[in-house]
C-alpha cells in the first residue's frame, strides 16, 4: 500500500490514517456525551461542572503519565494512550450502571485522550521539515475533521431513524480508536533522547504556559457549558449536536488546513489575537442572544456560536507551532508540550465547578461574561508573542 515511499512519508500517511479513525471516534462520542449525562443520569449544572474535575484531572497529571512512558518513542506512547482511551469508551457504554461507574470509565478515557494530546504534535514535528509544521498539522487536523463527519452521520441517523442507543455509539467509538492505535503501531518507532524527568519549566517558555492556562480556562467553559446551553436552555436533543457537528466538519475541512497555512504565513501572534476577538463575539452570542432576539433567531445565533467556537479550537495549533519556534533544545519539545497540557488542566479541571455554581446562583449569562474576560486576557497575552527573540516580557 505504501510501497516506494520513504519511511517518514509512509509514517505520516499512517498517522493521517489514524487521524481519520480518531475523527470517526470523536464524531460518535463528542456530540453524544453531554446528552448521555443528561438523559441517563439527569445531572444538574453544578454536578455537570463538578464532573469536569474528574474528567480533566488526568490532563493535569499528564506530565506524570508521560514521564512513566518516556522510555518509549512518541508513536508508541500514542499506541498505549489509544488502547486506554478505547477501554474507557467501552466501559462508559457497557459497564456504567451508575454515575459513579460512568465517572470511573470517563477518567480512564480521559487518561488516554490527554496522554495522546502532546505526542500528536511532536509526532508531526518529527516527520516533517520545520517550515511545514503548521501546514502539516493543519492537514492532519483537516483529515481528522473530515472523517468525523462519518461519526456525526451515524449519530444523527442512528437516533433519528434506527433508535440506536448510547451503548452502540460508544462501542463503535471504542472500535475506531482501537484500530487507530493499530495503525500507529505500524509506524517506525523513532526514539528521541530525552531528559529523565519529563517536567520542563523554563523562564523562556513562560508566555507559552500563560497561553496554555488561558486556553484551558476558556476551553473548559465552552466544552462544558456551550452544549449545556443548548440542552438546558433550548431543550435540544442529541441529533441537533450531530447536525451541528456535520456543519462544523464541512467548514473545518477547509478552515483547518487554511489556518495551518495562515500560521506559517502571518505568525502565531496575529492568529491568537484574532481567535481571542472571535471568542468575545461567541461569548456574547451564547450569553445574551435569547434575551435580545426572537427565540428562533436566538437559537440560530447560538448554533452559529457553537460551530464557530469549535472551529476556533483549531487555533491551538498556533500554540504548538509557537513553542516549536522558541524551543531551546529539541529534547525539550515533548516534555514542554506535556507541561503545557498540565498547566492547561490545572485551571480547566476547577473552572467548570465554579462556573456551574455561578450558573445556578446567578444564571448562565454570567458564565459567558467571565469567559469573555478570559478571551480578552488571551488577546493581551498574544500581543506579547515574539518568535524572533523567543520570549517577550509579560
Amino acid at each position: 500500500m505504501f510501497a516506494g515511499l520513504d519511511e517518514k512519508k509512509r509514517d505520516f500517511l499512517l498517522f493521517c490514517l489514524s487521524g481519520a479513525l480518531l475523527g470517526v471516534y470523536s464524531g460518535l462520542y463528542d456530540p453524544s456525551f453531554n446528552n448521555y449525562l443528561n438523559d441517563t443520569f439527569h445531572v444538574s449544572e453544578s454536578v455537570r461542572g463538578g464532573l469536569e474535575l474528574f474528567r480533566e484531572l488526568p490532563g493535569f497529571l499528564v506530565v506524570i503519565f508521560s514521564g512513566l512512558l518516556m522510555f518509549l518513542a512518541d508513536a508508541r506512547i500514542a499506541v498505549v494512550s489509544l488502547l486506554v482511551l478505547s477501554l474507557g469508551l467501552f466501559g462508559q457504554g457497557f459497564m456504567a450502571p451508575s454515575l459513579g461507574w460512568a465517572v470511573l470509565w470517563m477518567v480512564m478515557w480521559s487518561v488516554g485522550a490527554h496522554l495522546f494530546l502532546p505526542v500528536q504534535n511532536s509526532i508531526v514535528v518529527g516527520l516533517v521539515d520545520s517550515s511545514e509544521v503548521g501546514s502539516k498539522l493543519g492537514l492532519w487536523s483537516g483529515i481528522n475533521t473530515a472523517a468525523s463527519l462519518v461519526g456525526y452521520v451515524i449519530v444523527f441517523a442512528g437516533f433519528r431513524y434506527f433508535h440506536l442507543g448510547y451503548r452502540f455509539l460508544f462501542g463503535m467509538a471504542a472500535l475506531a480508536a482501537l484500530v487507530a492505535g493499530v495503525s500507529m503501531l505500524m509506524m517506525k518507532p523513532r526514539q528521541t533522547k530525552r531528559p529523565r524527568m519529563s517536567l520542563v519549566i523554563k523562564g523562556r517558555y513562560r508566555l507559552y504556559y500563560i497561553l496554555c492556562v488561558l486556553f484551558g480556562a476558556r476551553k473548559q467553559i465552552f466544552i462544558t457549558f456551550g452544549p449545556w446551553v443548548l440542552i438546558k436552555v433550548f431543550n435540544q436533543p442529541v441529533t441537533t449536536f450531530a447536525v451541528l457537528g456535520m456543519v462544523g466538519t464541512v467548514l473545518g475541512v477547509f478552515f483547518k488546513p487554511a489556518l495551518g497555512r495562515m500560521i506559517d504565513k502571518v505568525g502565531e501572534r496575529r492568529i491568537i489575537m484574532l481567535e481571542s476577538l472571535g471568542l468575545v463575539v461567541v461569548c456574547l452570542g451564547y450569553g445574551f442572544a435569547r434575551d435580545i432576539l426572537p427565540l428562533g433567531i436566538a437559537m440560530l445565533v447560538v448554533y452559529a456560536c457553537f460551530v464557530g467556537d469549535n472551529l476556533l479550537f483549531a487555533c491551538n495549533m498556533a500554540r504548538a507551532t509557537y513553542i516549536n519556534k522558541i524551543i531551546e533544545d529539541r529534547q525539550d519539545l515533548t516534555p514542554t508540550l506535556s507541561m503545557g497540557v498540565t498547566v492547561d488542566h490545572a485551571v480547566s479541571m476547577t473552572v467548570p465547578f465554579f462556573a456551574g455554581m455561578l450558573w445556578e446562583l446567578m444564571g448562565f449569562h454570567y458564565v459567558f461574561l467571565v469567559a469573555s474576560l478570559l478571551a480578552l486576557l488571551n488577546f493581551w497575552a498574544a500581543t506579547r508573542i515574539r518568535v524572533d527573540t523567543g520570549e517577550a516580557p509579560v
